[in-house]
Order: C-alpha cells, then structure tokens, then sequence
C-alpha cells in the first residue's frame, strides 16, 4: 500500500513539474525546462524508494553490465556488412522492376492487346 502511495505521490510530482512549464509560459524557457526537469527528478527520486523502483534500478544495473559484455562489431565489419545490404537493395529493386516491366508487357500488349503508341 505504501509503494502505491509514493508511485502516485510522483506521478503527481511529474505532473507538477509538467504543468509548471506551462504555468511559466511567461518566464524564460530555461526555468520553464528546469520546472520540469526538477519535477522529473523529484519523481524518480520518490519511485526509486519503493520496492518495485528498487527492482527497476537493480535490472537497468544489470542490463548496463550485460551490454558491456556485448562483443561489438568492428568498423570493417559494419561498413562490410552495410555495403551487402545495399548491394541486395540495389539487386532486389532491379529484379522487381524488370519483373514488373514484364508482366505489364505480357499483360497489356500480348495478352489484352492494349499496344502502347
């Protein structure tokens, strides 16, 4: 009941900080973007202190240290792989114009006639 409690105690923090941008419409556009990164961060603040937001934390931690483990790709490996892509792109983008080309000619001028002028 408590962790509802908090999560709807920043729910409205944010919508606070949110609304405060407009409320300040008058003011300068770096307190007007200040109201509602303050806001934002009163409520993450408020959220992290309940179970779930632990929970949350915990596995955003985790995913960080599990992408760290990620064997990336080398440059030539990218560039090498882009250029195959486009080179299937370019290939596909011909085979299907010639393929439509040819249809519309057997289509129109073999099979109903419609000779093009």
């Amino acid at each position: 009941m408590a962790d509802k409690v908090k999560f709807t105690l920043a729910l409205l923090i944010l919508v606070s900080g949110v609304a405060g941008f407009y409320l300040l419409s008058e003011q300068a556009m770096i307190l007007r973007v200040l109201a509602v990164l303050v806001g934002f961060a009163l409520a993450v603040t408020v959220a992290w202190k309940t179970e779930p937001g632990q929970r949350f934390f915990a596995f955003a931690n985790e995913a960080v240290i599990e992408a760290k483990k990620v064997v990336w790709p080398t440059r030539k490996e990218t560039v090498q792989t882009t250029a195959a892509v486009f080179a299937f792109v370019v290939v596909m983008a011909i085979f299907l114009y010639l393929t439509d080309k040819s249809l519309e000619w057997l289509l129109y001028d073999i099979v109903l006639g419609w000779k093009k002028s």
